[in-house]
């Protein structure tokens, strides 16, 4: 059933998020021990998410549409959003004008304050392609409209069953608490990290190259526990490849890389970003290669988002332009 046999551990992972919130369900007391290990898997759930629009995990569409759902109740949010603002709008502008979720907004400068609350300010720019996805899903295909729905009713549903649920075992105040710390600080913590990641991953690189468009992480430990995440510019260059390929992808174009987009260690990268870089300059990030608000042909740039995004399925990979 399964297209690649890799997702066996994609699979292990998806099995280990509802055991680890609920033992927490269980046994309250184990909350501080399982608390971080369920914020690294809802943040799995949502790196899976990304994969999974990318490149479907099963043969069966059904299948397919049932492991959406399924993420859904662990990264914290219906994972049919990552179409609209990824699959279609991102990954077809790749941080210029136009990209919902573009670095540069307010500021063009790196830090950890701009880093910090870029996630807050990528979730309010990305209602406005998820709002013009799902209108042109109501009118133009209502299987997916159905889809969409139903993905919105079994994650709001399940979700109200899990409070209840921890109420009736606990009582009020510690059935809250319990659910807070299964699921709702996991998922709280995996949309911040996801975005987060998005915005580490092309500030200061150049959209306009051929190689350059995007930071590379590509430290074996990270991209382990990622599913190889870390190796940006060649998702950017082949989305709809699987991410057991990606590293024998990433080994051909490596060398054509700025190799100061393509660190090694990701808190070696961020401790220089942000704890020695405000004391040392030098440790910080410049602008490699062309700015993305600097185009080639010159002129102003616009970064309201007017693009016409198609009510299509999952699994879509638009070019990059």
């Amino acid at each position: 059933m399964l297209r690649y046999s890799a997702d066996i551990r994609t699979l292990l992972w998806c099995l280990a998020m509802p055991v680890v919130a609920l033992t927490m369900f269980w046994d309250p007391g184990l909350i501080p021990y399982l608390c971080p290990l369920a914020c690294y898997l809802a943040l799995s759930a949502g790196v899976i998410a990304h994969n999974h629009n990318h490149c479907p995990t099963f043969r069966n569409r059904k299948m397919n549409e049932g492991m959406g759902m399924w993420l859904s109740l662990f990264y914290g949010y219906p994972t049919f959003v990552w179409i609209p603002t990824h699959n279609l709008n991102h990954h077809k502008f790749v941080n210029k004008a136009g990209d919902a979720t573009i670095t540069w907004r307010y500021s063009k400068k790196h830090n950890f304050l701009v880093a910090f609350l870029f996630p807050f300010v990528s979730t309010y720019w990305q209602q406005e392609p998820t709002k013009a996805f799902i209108d042109k899903a109501r009118a133009r295909n209502p299987a997916l409209f159905r889809q969409i729905v139903l993905q919105y009713v079994v994650w709001g549903g399940t979700h109200a069953a899990l409070v209840a649920l921890a109420i009736y075992l606990h009582g009020i105040g510690g059935g809250l608490r319990v659910w807070a710390f299964a699921f709702l600080i996991p998922a709280v913590f995996s949309l911040w990290t996801i975005m987060f990641f998005n915005y580490i991953q092309h500030v200061h690189s150049d959209p306009w190259s051929e190689h350059d468009h995007s930071r590379s992480f590509t430290g074996r430990l990270i991209n382990f526990f990622l599913f190889n995440n870390g190796l940006h510019a060649v998702h950017h260059e082949t989305p709809g490849l699987h991410w057991s390929l990606l590293p024998q992808a990433h080994a051909k174009i490596a060398a054509s890389i700025d190799p100061r987009l393509k660190p090694v260690s990701f808190f070696g990268w961020c401790f220089r970003s942000y704890v020695l870089a405000p004391l040392f300059p030098r440790f910080g990030t410049t602008q490699v290669g062309r700015a993305p608000y600097d185009p080639p042909q010159g002129g102003a740039v616009d970064v309201s988002f007017g693009d016409e995004l198609q009510a299509v399925d999952s699994g879509v990979n638009v070019a990059r332009v």
